[in-house]
């Protein structure tokens, strides 16, 4: 199989965790990938029409894509702990928090669109209403902490850890441990959990800091 990929996509990360959950890395060939709105590439077209990554090349060429139907894929392929339970209520609450990790990455990537307009094409109005969403949906994943901490790893605490790793990458400025200690507390946990850590956002992390540290520094 192969994987259009690229080390700074949150959705490609998500997929990564079930790559390394599912011990299958070995399986799957990474196609490094630069996307752009404005140039879409004629090869990954050809094998998703909409221009995106995550998308998975099958062995028999036919294509996934979405982050979560690759995820669920991949899941149905090994023989361990399943990331998307089988049935019943804890598969809606994985489905449920899957939902809410995604969407705190699909907001923080509007954030980061935004933000990077030129400052008079910012809205003032605009940033605000994502900051006042950004701040409930990370006060919720706190409420969540003891009931994540109490039932096996899924596809939900998989979304929602790389959705606040995420955060850290792109919005390093943005506190969100401040005030939710308990997910503070449990997203150091997640990061160390194997697969994540075989494939994680600190190398960016640190490059980032380095280089605002060296910028910071009188001439």
């Amino acid at each position: 199989m192969k994987l259009y990929y690229s080390h700074r996509s949150p959705y490609v990360r998500l997929v990564m965790v079930a790559i390394h959950w599912t011990k299958l890395a070995s399986r799957i060939e990474l196609m490094n990938t630069v996307v752009s709105i404005y140039s879409p590439l004629p090869g990954l077209m050809k094998d998703n029409p909409l221009t995106k990554i995550p998308t998975l090349v099958l062995d028999d060429g036919s294509t996934l894509y979405d982050s979560r139907v690759i995820c669920e894929y991949l899941d149905g392929l090994h023989e361990g702990q399943r990331l998307f339970p089988s049935e019943g209520r804890d598969r809606m609450e994985a489905l449920r928090r899957l939902a809410l990790g995604h969407g705190l990455i699909d907001l923080l990537l509007i954030w980061l669109t935004e933000r990077n307009r030129p400052g008079a094409l910012q809205t003032e109005e605009f940033v605000s209403a994502l900051r006042d969403k950004y701040s409930a949906t990370v006060a919720a994943m706190d409420s969540e902490v003891p009931d994540l901490r109490a039932g096996p790893f899924t596809i939900g605490h998989a979304a929602i850890g790389t959705a606040l790793s995420y955060s850290d990458f792109r919005f390093p400025d943005v506190d969100w441990r401040s005030g939710n200690p308990d997910l503070a507390k449990w997203h150091g946990e997640f990061v160390r959990i194997p697969a994540v850590a075989a494939d994680p956002f600190f190398d960016d992390i640190a490059a980032a800091k380095a280089k605002e540290a060296q910028a910071a520094r009188p001439a």
